[in-house]
């Protein structure tokens, strides 16, 4: 490793001395993007990706003099993900580290996403930050991930499954963190969006958006039953979510099949009731219906009400 970072310096040193202004004499930038390129390659096959990164880093410095965003876009996202592997590898291997891979990955992130937003390429940039934020959650960052999936929300307003896609992601962190009431709030808009985007003109309702509801849906009763939040500070929503599932004379919801729908009406009742046996077997025949950050939830809520000491075979 030694001698390549020798070797990476002195190469890289030359192709930079080749762009210092001389008198009379313009630098040869397309030459110098073409000997970065090259030496990339080389330190990618060598598995040296921070060094062939930063080689990747003054190819896009090369093509933004040139004036060619493609290619600086191109070249600042390789230097990312480059730097992001350097960060997962020594992530895997607990290298102790001050994360430098990973703030360098983060630049080069942006900096490519400023160069999309610049060009009026709002998809792209929006795609860009969504993966950023799925690294970041691998990586176990997820209260930094969230500002990536918001930017990527507020990209996406326009198109209602892709900014649904991204509210969910918020979501999904907020629960990981224990924000629940954050959670809440976000599944709340879910709703509201699903609800109002995802019906036909003749009353139908568009799969995907059922898919949506169906989920938001039942994250929401679950958050709601572990919050308990008192009557004077539930929102009018709330209450009349709760309501339809604590009136068993009301009609099942048509996102919902009938039988989850009769056990979550029966986990509401359950709950008020404070019936532990009842409880532990709503969780068995509710466990294989739900999303695991779902199930966590369900934990907890029957956490409240019986002992940890309790094991369940099918668990």
């Amino acid at each position: 490793m030694e001698s390549a970072h020798n070797d990476f310096l002195t190469q890289y040193k030359a192709i930079s001395a080749k762009l210092k202004k001389r008198f009379l004499r313009k630098p040869n930038i397309a030459e110098a993007s073409a000997q970065f390129a090259k030496l990339a390659k080389d330190l990618e096959n060598r598995e040296c990706p921070h060094y062939a990164a930063f080689c990747c880093l003054a190819v896009a410095r090369c093509e933004r003099s040139d004036g060619n965003a493609i290619f600086e876009s191109q070249n600042l996202l390789h230097a990312a993900r480059l730097f992001l592997e350097a960060e997962q590898l020594n992530h895997e291997l607990l290298c102790p580290s001050y994360s430098e891979h990973l703030q360098a990955a983060l630049s080069a992130y942006g900096d490519c996403v400023k160069v999309y937003l610049d060009s009026q390429q709002h998809a792209l940039a929006a795609a860009l930050l969504l993966e950023v934020g799925q690294s970041l959650k691998q990586l176990g960052r997820i209260s930094q991930a969230i500002s990536y999936f918001i930017r990527a929300a507020e990209l996406h307003r326009s198109c209602a499954l892709d900014y649904l896609n991204d509210l969910k992601e918020i979501s999904d962190c907020r629960i990981r963190l224990g924000d629940y009431d954050g959670a809440l709030t976000v599944l709340t808009e879910m709703q509201v969006i699903a609800e109002k985007r995802g019906v036909k003109e003749n009353g139908e309702r568009i799969g995907a958006f059922t898919s949506i509801l169906n989920n938001v849906e039942i994250s929401r009763i679950l958050l709601l039953l572990l919050l308990k939040p008192p009557e004077f500070k539930l929102r009018p929503e709330h209450a009349k979510l709760l309501e339809q599932y604590s009136d068993i004379d009301r009609d099942p919801v048509d996102y919902i099949e009938d039988d989850l729908y009769l056990l979550l009406q029966s986990l509401m009742i359950a709950v008020k009731e404070r019936d532990e046996s009842a409880l532990l077997h709503l969780e068995r025949d509710l466990w294989p219906r739900l999303t695991p950050l779902q199930n966590d939830i369900l934990s907890k809520i029957l956490a409240q009400y019986r002992d940890y000491s309790v094991s369940l075979p099918y668990k």
